[in-house]
């Protein structure tokens, strides 16, 4: 029996009653993304992107969600647990289901990274993330429903879980101070 109230499922049905098709799972992953670039966590920016996706202006109950959203991410990122908690489809949802879920989320974390990302030289570590988030974001249909389908599924979720940090660490930190000039 389907989880009707998880988190995703209650966010999948304000965006489909509100007329934005769009997945919670593809957000997500786009306000992770510019967060991760160093976008920083200012409302307005963050509803500009995510009206970009959804298409419209967004109600004020899904303005409401978007920037719950934000504040969940921003308190996940500066943190100190160290881990993200993915706004994915729960676990007695069909694996195709939760694996198209995962690719969305890949692409919106892309495509967040890619709208906030700065002109600077990402690490080698950094650019792995983002060639296995690419990676992953196409392995959506070859997960079948199997204890294989099901291992690897959440192989790829435990890596999803800190991989964003890596980015966030290299590429979100704060630009030092300029110096002051001396009065001397």
């Amino acid at each position: 029996m389907p989880i009707q109230n998880s988190p995703y499922n209650a966010f999948a049905t304000l965006l489909t009653t509100s007329g934005h098709p769009v997945s919670p799972a593809e957000l997500h992953g786009l306000l992770l993304g510019r967060s991760c670039a160093g976008a920083g966590f200012d409302v307005d920016p963050w509803l500009k992107d995510a009206q970009d996706v959804l298409e419209t202006a967004p109600a004020e109950n899904i303005r409401q969600a978007l920037i719950g959203l934000q504040e969940m991410v921003k308190g996940e990122l500066t943190g100190d647990d160290m881990t993200v908690v993915l706004l994915l489809p729960g676990d007695d949802a069909p694996l195709p289901e939760r694996a198209a879920a995962l690719g969305q989320w890949c692409q919106g974390f892309l495509t967040g990274f890619g709208l906030a990302a700065r002109d600077t030289a990402l690490s080698s570590e950094a650019m792995e993330v983002l060639q296995d988030l690419a990676a992953i974001a196409q392995v959506q249909d070859a997960l079948e429903e199997s204890e294989d389908g099901e291992s690897d599924y959440m192989e790829v979720m435990e890596y999803l879980r800190v991989a964003p940090l890596l980015l966030f660490t290299e590429c979100a930190k704060p630009e030092p101070a300029a110096a002051k000039p001396s009065l001397h």
